[in-house]
């Protein structure tokens, strides 16, 4: 049976845990050939192999997504190996510190910048070069979050990291649109991952309050932002691009 991916080889950084575990899996249950790139080698290894052990096509390579020539090396050789890139997830990212401004370090700011906001742009840049060479289109999808909506105390580079991602989806969006790449963003809230683990640092209060911050009491499962990636890197998505889908169980709508 043909399922909405088959066919297309799709990138996702960030892929060996969390949201970028779940959604990698999807896209290969979808019938897509999968390239995880990220720097967590034992999970990325145990991803991929999770996928190929229920038959889907998946690979792993290590690369850092703020090197530029890694990045660039590795969608060229994707393309060279496959014929095209006609997808990427751009989901690595961190937390960096929670802390207002005034005890936020230049190195931490940076760094948060780098991964987060930086390493989505190199890696967009290389995306939407390649899949003008190949004239074929194709769609991008970036991890920003509901922090890229609006603000949170405590969390200022990585808001400011997310409302970039915001920013650059929807102008390369409008830029690249008449070419047939589409370009959006996922906004997840509070999602149950590592991430919001150490944010909790496990404590059930904190995460009591979160639960109850949210419109539908809940937090969700890695695989909803999975399933809708996948929904956005399809053809049933044809005419979006430009888009910050917040899927947060209605938290930034209040």
């Amino acid at each position: 049976m043909t399922t909405t991916l088959t066919g297309k080889t799709i990138l996702v950084t960030g892929g060996s845990t969390g949201i970028g575990r779940a959604t990698a899996g999807i896209l290969a249950r979808e019938g897509a050939r999968v390239i995880i790139a990220d720097v967590q080698d034992a999970a990325g290894e145990e991803t991929i192999a999770g996928i190929r052990a229920t038959g889907g096509d998946a690979e792993y390579h290590h690369v850092d997504v703020s090197d530029a020539e890694a990045i660039q090396i590795l969608v060229t050789g994707i393309a060279t190996r496959y014929g095209s890139l006609d997808g990427a997830f751009n989901n690595a990212g961190i937390e960096g510190p929670t802390a207002k401004i005034l005890d936020v370090s230049l190195d931490d700011w940076h760094h948060v910048i780098r991964v987060n906001l930086t390493g989505v742009f190199i890696c967009m840049r290389a995306e939407v070069t390649q899949m003008l060479k190949q004239n074929s289109g194709g769609s991008i999808v970036s991890t920003a979050s509901a922090a890229g909506l609006i603000g949170i105390p405590g969390a200022v580079s990585y808001n400011a990291s997310k409302h970039g991602v915001v920013g650059l989806t929807k102008t390369v969006a409008l830029e690249y649109a008449s070419r047939n790449i589409r370009v959006n963003a996922v906004c997840p809230g509070f999602i149950e991952t590592p991430m919001l683990e150490r944010v909790t640092d496990a404590s059930a209060k904190i995460r009591d309050q979160l639960i109850r911050s949210v419109p539908m009491r809940r937090v969700a499962q890695p695989s909803e932002i999975g399933e809708t990636v996948a929904w956005l890197m399809s053809e049933k998505s044809s005419y979006i691009t430009g888009v910050a889908l917040p899927v947060d169980g209605g938290w930034v709508a209040q």
